[in-house]
């Protein structure tokens, strides 16, 4: 076609789009300010234990995950998690409840009071929000479902996901779905009864009923693979600086291992994260530069801790737990990362994955990492009923880790399409745009790939 598309950004989003693009003929260069692909997504090995510092999983929602996974022979890679994955807890009271997967073991639940239960059936007589676009999903949820709801089931989701405050989080740009079951059929019980035919005809899976997927050597072969099948497209140490535009399309400034590059194309997609396409298109659009600054992304601090398995005196039955703000820990929640995949620590050992801070606790950017992990690991192992020292352990922060959907998020993404429409050809792309999931961001390509080929016509 040659028709030039760059890549800004290595990461699933980018490197996904760059696949497509390049099977459909187009001249596609990526730009990767690291020197390794993959973004966020990184997986380390290390003395027999795979630690995923970032996603560790994956929902398969959409049917061109498979699709990818078979070109790039990646079949004997990928995995779908333990059934013994489907079973999740939550704390209450420092005990650990299993969530209710159905009615029945809803109304048995301990989770919840009967009161909370009985809250659920005036559901249906709830009227629709009077301005959706600016509540969050915490006023959502106490309107529709009560306030039980909300603190043990939906603001530990929110943490579990988002690392997020569901006081803050747009409903509306968060949780799109949730929002229009409520605006197209009235409710939430009646909207998920109603809309059940529809899904059936789509393509795409819903999440709650979606595979959980992995890798055997961690989530970041997925995207190394997909650089590796690039080739020579991918530039590593390439850091962007400016964007202009020319005759043809667009020129980019930027620097190769510190040399000054200029790279004309005719399309650009921005995949890097919001704050750094502020810095990129300050000089070509002030307005949208400030709207990308002002994406919210928390701190987050990973941790991995492994055990043997005669010291955990918890049966390791599930998925992991997740920690509702009122239960007052130092973490959002923890995954047994050995229970859900393989070749995730030695056999005698038990891997856990931990989550700490986010936008419920963004002050650990400030405190002392020893003292925060010997906090987090005398409350874990209080939980765990692990009475020993860990055999593993190892931790990544992140200074800026899930842009935060906010409430008002409906500016920014009224920005980035004016941004668009005035910029043909330049295509912002990102977990701040299309949804934060590796599915949504895999999804995202095909988006990208549809509107690229609408320009070249």
């Amino acid at each position: 076609m040659n028709k030039k598309v760059a890549i800004l950004g290595a990461g699933v989003s980018g490197l996904t789009a760059a696949y497509l693009l390049d099977k459909e003929g187009y001249d596609v260069i990526v730009l990767e300010k690291k020197n390794a692909v993959g973004g966020s997504v990184e997986s380390i090995s290390e003395k027999g234990y795979m630690f995923d510092s970032g996603p560790n999983s994956a929902l398969e929602t959409t049917p061109l995950i498979e699709q990818i996974v078979n070109e790039l022979n990646l079949k004997d890679e990928f995995v779908y998690a333990n059934r013994k994955g489907n079973k999740r807890y939550i704390l209450r009271e420092s005990v650990l409840h299993p969530l209710p997967m159905n009615p029945i073991s809803f109304f048995k639940s301990k989770l919840f009071s009967k009161g909370g239960k009985l809250r659920l059936f005036a559901e249906p007589l709830i009227g629709r929000s009077k301005d959706g676009y600016y509540q969050s999903i915490a006023d959502f949820v106490k309107r529709r479902l009560g306030k039980e709801f909300l603190d043990y089931a939906i603001n530990p989701f929110v943490a579990g996901v988002y690392a997020g405050n569901p006081e803050n989080l747009s409903v509306k740009s968060a949780f799109p779905k949730l929002y229009d079951l409520e605006e197209k059929y009235g409710g939430l019980i009646v909207g998920t009864i109603k809309s059940i035919k529809e899904r059936k005809n789509r393509p795409e899976v819903a999440k709650q009923s979606a595979k959980m997927f992995s890798f055997v050597s961690g989530m970041q072969i997925l995207p190394e693979t997909i650089a590796k099948n690039l080739g020579d497209k991918v530039h590593l140490q390439s850091v962007v600086t400016s964007v202009e535009k020319n005759s043809i399309g667009y020129k980019i400034n930027y620097t190769s291992a510190g040399t000054p590059e200029i790279l004309d194309c005719d399309f650009i997609v921005s995949a890097v994260p919001a704050y750094i396409a502020s810095e990129i298109f300050s000089q070509l659009d002030k307005n949208v530069a400030e709207h990308l600054n002002n994406v919210y992304y928390p701190p987050v601090l990973v941790l991995y801790l492994a055990y043997n398995i005669k010291d955990v005196g918890r049966p390791l039955d599930g998925f992991g737990f997740l920690i509702p703000a009122k239960e007052k820990k130092s973490f959002l929640g923890a995954i047994w990362s050995s229970v859900l995949f393989p070749n995730r620590a030695p056999e005698d050992k038990a891997a856990f994955t931990l989550f700490v801070g986010g936008a419920r606790d963004p002050m650990i950017s400030t405190e002392n990492k020893e003292l925060l992990i010997k906090r987090i690991r005398d409350e874990f192992e209080t939980i765990m009923k692990i009475n020993a020292d860990p055999v593993y352990l190892s931790y990544k922060f992140w200074p800026k880790a899930i842009p935060q959907y906010n409430i008002g998020y409906i500016e920014h993404e009224n920005s980035f399409v004016k941004f668009e429409k005035e910029n043909i050809g330049l295509i912002l792309a990102g977990n701040y745009r299309d949804g934060i999931s590796v599915g949504d961001c895999i999804k995202s390509a095909e988006r990208i790939l549809n509107k690229i080929k609408n320009l070249s016509n």
